[in-house]
């Protein structure tokens, strides 16, 4: 059973957008995310989508790896789809049905299906800008250099920035290799006769134990060898480390920071002055 997965794998394509400063990036994710649980206009989260299909276009990755890195995401995003179908309340009545007489009723609304759409659009949406700036088009390495200087202002209150930045950039590496070994894990039962895929949800459930436990103690060896292969190399944090390559900004930077700051600009302008449904 292979999951096909993508996210958290360098797709180089030498596009503009792998060549900038991290730093930019981050900083356009920024304006960008912000924006994200800004729009509240139809036209703003059109806008937002456009933004996105822009950058994945620029980055020239395509769109069926990106679509393949939002795969292991369906559930969570079709979970909260339902949740504004049939929570959100309007004015137009579309369907009404009795699931437990004088105990549940359901009533989809007009405006619960286009909630659900938004939403949707907006989970979908963040999710494949975050992955093209982050994930594919810059490599770890750059990534927790960036994360580093972004965040640098916060050592002079004593936070450890390095070690919180290469976490967080392992943690986004090992995405891919730990669901390749789930994968790998799930034939070997199978090969020795266990079902995943018949019986209710409880029996799935059960099924799942002797996957869970392999994977753990797998994920834990990694992490043992991984610290191991570091303490040989004699790493020992941020302190006194140099860099081969110092992260400089430069012009397509700035328009990089610059197109961030606008988009976050144009969504709230839209908000104001658009007369579009809002949520």
């Amino acid at each position: 059973m292979g999951f096909d997965v993508t996210l958290g794998q360098y797709y180089e394509t030498g596009s503009v957008i792998h060549r900038a400063d991290p730093r930019a990036k981050l900083f356009f994710m920024l304006f960008f995310l912000i924006a994200t649980f800004v729009a509240k206009d139809v036209y703003s989260f059109a806008f937002l989508t456009l933004v996105a299909l822009i950058s994945i276009i620029i980055s020239k990755v395509p769109f069926r790896i990106v679509l393949k890195g939002l795969k292991p995401l369906f559930i969570i995003i079709a979970f909260t789809a339902l949740l504004n179908v049939f929570w959100v309340k309007g004015q137009t009545l579309l369907v009404s049905f009795t699931v437990i007489p004088n105990f549940w009723r359901v009533d989809v609304y007009k405006e619960g299906l286009i909630n659900a759409g938004l939403m949707t659009q907006r989970i979908v949406t963040l999710l494949a800008a975050t992955s093209v700036y982050f994930s594919y088009a810059t490599t770890p390495i750059a990534l927790t250099d960036g994360l580093e200087k972004f965040f640098g202002p916060l050592k002079k209150i004593k936070v450890p920035v390095h070690e919180f930045a290469m976490m967080m950039t392992i943690a986004l590496r090992f995405i891919p290799t730990l669901i390749d070994e789930t994968s790998k894990i799930m034939n070997a039962q199978k090969a020795r006769g266990a079902d995943f895929s018949s019986g209710g949800l409880i029996k799935r459930a059960k099924a799942l134990i002797p996957i869970i436990i392999p994977l753990f103690i797998s994920a834990f060896r990694r992490a043992e060898e991984l610290a191991t292969a570091m303490e040989c190399r004699c790493y020992r944090g941020g302190t006194g480390r140099t860099r081969m390559n110092e992260l400089k900004m430069k012009f397509r930077d700035y328009v990089m920071f610059t197109l961030g700051a606008l988009t976050l600009a144009g969504v709230i302008l839209i908000n104001v002055y658009a007369n579009g449904y809002k949520i």
